[in-house]
């Protein structure tokens, strides 16, 4: 574990913060990349970015702060880690659709160019979440267990390593969106393609990772995952299929 990469006085750089800035620095840069593939400016789409960013963090710590308000707000609220995907996920969006909206550019293409930065960025910080012990799953015997002495909260216990598990998947989410947009996929499918995807295998993952159980044995993050699947097969249902949907799909 490496929760403090080095301190300036009484300043500390810690190793979840510097993954989350590295994650929104290469989402942007993708977000980017996609935005020139799709024809929309570049300059427009990075404000939106930045403003869904600023955003997706206030949404992140809030609902993070929501779901560990047991443990007292304040812990929550300075935790090292302390970020929430699905208050960032919601918080991003929200913002990011509300400039769009204001500079009266094409929401659906910048959301589209947006879901495989937005994958990447999430993974990027999920190796954050590694490296201070946050989000980890339960108790393992496999031989990649890890345990966090100094983790949120501690254990001796070798434990799954979920923050590694859902790092690989968003790696892989993010390539496929990518080519699935280069061989022709619409925008509507792509974000419904993340949203299901995204959200399918955070509900999945919740069974082997320790949380609060809310209501029905769940936890708040897969209710939130269920809501998004549903709005992710909704897009489905509603986007007509295309000759070039079919070839993505080969």
């Amino acid at each position: 574990m490496y929760p403090v990469l080095f301190r300036i006085g009484s300043f500390e750089v810690t190793s979840f913060g510097a993954m989350v800035a590295l994650g929104a620095l290469l989402g942007i840069l993708l977000l980017r990349r996609e935005l020139g593939f799709s024809g929309i400016d570049q300059g427009d789409g990075t404000d939106a970015a930045m403003v869904g960013v600023l955003g997706g963090l206030a949404g992140a710590k809030l609902l993070f702060v929501f779901e560990h308000a047991s443990e007292g707000v304040a812990s929550a609220l300075f935790n090292r880690g302390g970020l929430s995907w699905f208050g960032g996920l919601a918080g991003g969006v929200l913002a990011g659709w509300l400039y769009i909206r204001w500079r009266r550019l094409p929401t659906l293409g910048v959301l589209a160019a947006a879901a495989p930065a937005l994958a990447l960025g999430h993974a990027i910080g999920r190796i954050g979440c590694f490296l201070v012990g946050d989000d980890y799953g339960k108790p393992t015997d496999l031989p990649w267990g890890v345990a966090f002495p100094q983790g949120l909260p501690p254990t001796l216990q070798k434990v799954h390593p979920t923050q590694l598990y859902e790092m690989v998947f968003l790696l892989v989410l993010t390539w496929l969106l990518v080519r699935w947009r280069r061989r022709g996929m619409s925008d509507l499918k792509v974000i419904a393609s993340y949203l299901v995807l995204a959200g399918g295998e955070r509900f999945l993952l919740e069974f082997i990772r320790i949380n609060v159980r809310v209501a029905l044995g769940l936890t708040v993050a897969q209710f939130a995952s269920l809501a998004a699947v549903a709005v992710g097969l909704v897009l489905f249902a509603v986007s007509p299929r295309t000759p070039s949907d079919r070839s993505s799909s080969r």
